[in-house]
């Protein structure tokens, strides 16, 4: 009998120890988890004021006039800019499920064609009206490649973000009539490294859904219509010279020369909001553009109280397992005892 008492005493401390063994792992696993999530709550914070500070020196840079020839390297996110061209409406898109105030709608993107630059004088330029030079040298190889070396404006391009539609649930395969501004025109803005994205659900199925034609305008003339556009496919699809920048416009579009309707009417699913006047802004409309563009989150103190609590739960895990490893320490087995029994 007291064997197997001392037997059954044995198995009791055996069996108490496995359980404080697994609890200790476990409140471990508790402790990590919790201080590695509270590690990335403190490391989106360091995000959100990184970006807050990004955003401060955009806005505080001088506003930049953007050309084919302006320098790709003095571009600043969020700095404010201005452009002058004509609206290449044959390649809009229309960027879905963008909601404004909790109402669906797009997102219209329209690049701008950008007025060329009147090209520097080069040497070619000075020689070539009546001068001997260049026929005296044209016999040599590259000769004619040295005269017109220089630099040389092309037409670019920038991708606008004109502003914000309503969607018509009544028309739905319609897209809705986007405002026609034919004409040179002026467009103020802030610039961006991308269009913001939006999550694709439906590449969790394996779909095709909302992808970029291959190639814009398409054959039938219809919108294209995506969830997110990608400047670097954009401009493989519509062939566009694009700046590596999106201009969000933030002021009504002003209209230096308007030009003259086709047949006195704007084109079919278009709506005109041009007027004759030189320097007028574009008069608003049924269907006017709405220009008021989502911001950044920047509420770092936000993820900082999600830190603290992720550490405390941390905390609590290992003290809970301090309060456990003693009690397994109190409850080893005596050896005098042992012996004696």
């Amino acid at each position: 009998m007291p064997e197997s008492r001392h037997s059954g005493k044995q198995q009791g401390h055996a069996g108490g120890r496995l359980r404080g063994v697994l609890a200790l792992v476990l409140l471990g696993i508790v402790a990590a988890v919790c201080f590695s999530l509270g590690q990335w709550q403190l490391g989106r914070a360091a995000e959100r004021d990184a970006l807050r500070a990004a955003l401060e020196h955009g806005r505080s840079q001088p506003p930049l006039v953007l050309s084919a020839v302006t320098d790709t390297s003095a571009f600043v996110p969020w700095q404010a800019a201005g452009a002058t061209g004509r609206w290449s409406d044959e390649h809009t898109v229309l960027l879905q499920n963008r909601n404004l105030d909790g109402v669906p709608g797009y997102w219209v993107a329209t690049p701008l064609l950008l007025t060329p630059q009147k090209p520097p004088v080069n040497r070619n330029d000075l020689v070539a009206a009546g001068s001997a030079e260049l026929e005296a040298m044209s016999g040599e190889a590259g000769a004619r490649d040295f005269f017109s070396r220089g630099a040389s404006a092309q037409q670019a391009a920038v991708l606008v973000l004109r502003g914000w539609l309503p969607r018509d649930f009544s028309a739905v395969d319609r897209p809705p009539s986007v405002p026609q501004e034919p004409g040179l025109v002026q467009v103020t803005g802030e610039l961006h490294t991308h269009i913001p994205r939006l999550f694709e659900l439906w590449k969790w199925a394996g779909g095709g859904a909302s992808q970029l034609p291959a190639a814009i305008p398409q054959a039938n003339g219809a919108i294209a219509q995506v969830q997110n556009l990608e400047l670097s496919e954009y401009e493989r699809a519509t062939g566009l010279d694009l700046l590596p920048v999106v201009l969000a416009q933030t002021q009504a579009t002003q209209i230096l020369q308007a030009d003259g309707l086709q047949n006195g009417t704007p084109n079919p699913g278009q709506l005109s909001e041009a007027t004759p006047s030189r320097g007028a802004q574009a008069p608003p409309s049924a269907t006017a553009l709405r220009r008021e563009w989502p911001g950044p989150s920047l509420d770092a103190d936000q993820n900082r109280g999600y830190a603290l609590q992720w550490f405390s739960f941390s905390a609590i895990a290992g003290i809970a397992g301090l309060f456990v490893l003693r009690s397994m320490l109190r409850q080893r087995p005596n050896p005098s005892s042992k012996e004696a029994s």
